[in-house]
């Protein structure tokens, strides 16, 4: 009865080592934080500023509509993207200083009105959208995004944010998913191309047996054994003769 009890703990102490590594084989969220870099602020007129790092346009405006489903977004491109919120209006742009990163503007509806040209907008947006959302958008602003805000400057120019404003706009956080082994192409791996031990393959494949699994239960087929002949041999007879002295 004791010996029981002690496997069914060491039974038991496996499949709870065994859970977390099948679980990391399939999909992961991790959390991506992109921090708060420059501010403009008036009133309820605000712009915030976010970086995101070694991240595309496209990849940054998907992980931001993931996360909160925009009323329209923009064509997609590696240049800029918008999302249109009841709200704000978010815009991602590629630094043209490191083409690796993504802008990221968080913009109130107010500072869009103040701030943005129209005309620019309605070459991404739809023109009755930009009627509803922003009635009062009367398109006398310059302002077309945070790469170009010394070419069309806003109203109020950008500062580095303060801790009131990282008070009110946090570093925004997103969910990003992804796989941990990738697949394996159908080349011939058998070579080490430096790639993971997962990836080499036997070049025989005769010498590996398998498990077969049906319905009511399962078999398994030995891999199988060359079977080797024995040594050819040959046997005859002969004489001895003495020379004569």
């Amino acid at each position: 009865m004791r010996k029981f009890g002690l496997d069914s703990i060491k039974w038991l102490v496996i499949f709870s080592l065994m859970i977390p590594l099948l679980t990391a084989c399939g999909q992961y969220d991790v959390s991506e934080t992109y921090p708060l870099e420059s501010v403009s602020r008036d009133g309820k007129s605000t712009s915030y500023i976010y970086r995101a790092e070694n991240t595309t346009v496209p990849e940054a405006a998907k992980e931001i509509a993931d996360k909160r489903k925009p009323k329209q977004t923009s064509e997609q491109s590696d240049e800029r993207m918008f999302l249109v919120y009841d709200n704000e209006l978010i815009q991602v742009q590629r630094d043209k200083e490191k083409p690796e990163d993504s802008i990221i503007e968080v913009a109130s509806q107010e500072y869009v009105r103040q701030n943005y040209d129209r005309s620019f907008l309605e070459m991404y947006l739809q023109y009755k959208l930009l009627d509803t959302l922003f009635d009062s958008l009367s398109g006398y602003g310059k302002y077309r995004g945070y790469n170009e805000r010394r070419t069309y400057e806003p109203t109020k120019s950008y500062q580095k944010p303060t801790v009131e404003d990282k008070k009110k706009a946090p570093p925004m956080t997103v969910e990003r998913k992804g796989s941990i082994f990738r697949r394996g192409s159908t080349t011939d791996t058998s070579k080490n191309t430096g790639g993971g031990i997962f990836s080499r393959q036997p070049k025989d494949n005769s010498n590996r047996g398998s498990i077969s699994r049906g319905g009511s239960g399962g078999s398994y087929n030995p891999p199988k054994v060359k079977k080797s002949k024995p040594p050819k041999t040959r046997s005859g007879s002969g004489s001895i003769f003495r020379r004569k002295r």
